[in-house]
């Protein structure tokens, strides 16, 4: 089993802040929001908040806001219309049939590109339909969790991640590899 992390792993950049800017071009009144993202980005990198607070805090913003859209169905179709590029060749080389995405992107985002991709496994932050509300944020070692709650007894052959944020993942496989770019690098 190979299993994937997705942004800046198979995806050449961040699906959210490229959706943030998706949404931008839509709806400029979410210039105003920029200032408040990246206060809240720096309390979270400085350690003035735990990724905790941060989603007891503010998810409900970013929930309210996609509540409001009528069409985020059809906005993620066109959303990966125009992203879909930005999938990484490596990862179109590399693709199997029973591969993992393994990701902190909400499902709501990356369900749309795993389907065009061939992908039927996917891991990723839960969100209850309908409200789009968190349920679960797949980071870090809730990766772990989430993995385990889906293939209690499996071992990962091989692992991609472009971060070492994903080390609670690295002792479930037996491979793992870090990607920056296009470039692979065996770390395990």
């Amino acid at each position: 089993m190979n299993v994937y992390d997705f942004d800046n792993t198979i995806y050449r950049g961040e699906s959210g802040v490229d959706l943030f800017f998706f949404y931008l071009k839509k709806d400029p009144s979410l210039l105003k929001s920029i200032p408040w993202g990246i206060k809240l980005i720096i309390k979270y990198k400085t350690g003035k908040m735990t990724l905790q607070q941060v989603l007891d805090d503010y998810s409900g913003l970013i929930v309210e806001y996609g509540n409001r859209l009528d069409s985020f169905e059809q906005d993620m179709v066109e959303f990966w219309d125009k992203h879909e590029h930005k999938v990484k060749p490596i990862y179109k080389k590399l693709h199997q049939p029973d591969d993992v995405i393994l990701t902190a992107c909400p499902d709501i985002i990356v369900g749309e590109i795993c389907k065009r991709l061939g992908i039927t496994n996917i891991i990723a932050t839960e969100t209850e339909p309908g409200t789009k509300r968190l349920i679960r944020f797949c980071y870090r070692e809730n990766k772990v969790n989430a993995f385990r709650d889906r293939y209690p007894d499996a071992v990962i052959e091989n692992f991609y991640t472009d971060s070492y944020n994903d080390k609670a993942v690295f002792d479930l496989a037996k491979n793992v590899y870090l990607v920056k770019g296009n470039k692979v690098k065996k770390i395990k």
